[in-house]
């Protein structure tokens, strides 16, 4: 019982840890995406500390919602298995 109880709950941490390490990658990769944005159209001043806020924010979110659908389609494709 507490091997079991083992198990799960190293399953539940290395799966933790995979969301962190896929979202932080999704992030970094929308960061360097957004890089080449020409945001200077939609602010007056891109470099100042708030258009660098801006541009971290978006990164974020975009990152972020790339991020939920690999994780969510990860976990669709293991239902799967449960449907044959």
């Amino acid at each position: 019982m507490e091997d079991s109880l083992s198990q799960v709950t190293s399953s539940v941490g290395w799966s933790g840890m995979a969301h962190m390490l896929i979202t932080l990658i999704c992030i970094a990769i929308a960061w360097w995406s957004l890089q080449h944005l020409k945001i200077d159209l939609f602010i007056r001043h891109p470099q100042s500390p708030q258009g660098k806020m801006l541009h971290l924010i978006l990164a974020i979110i975009v990152g972020r919602a790339v991020a939920q659908f690999f994780l969510d389609y990860w976990g669709w494709t293991q239902s799967l298995r449960f449907l044959f």
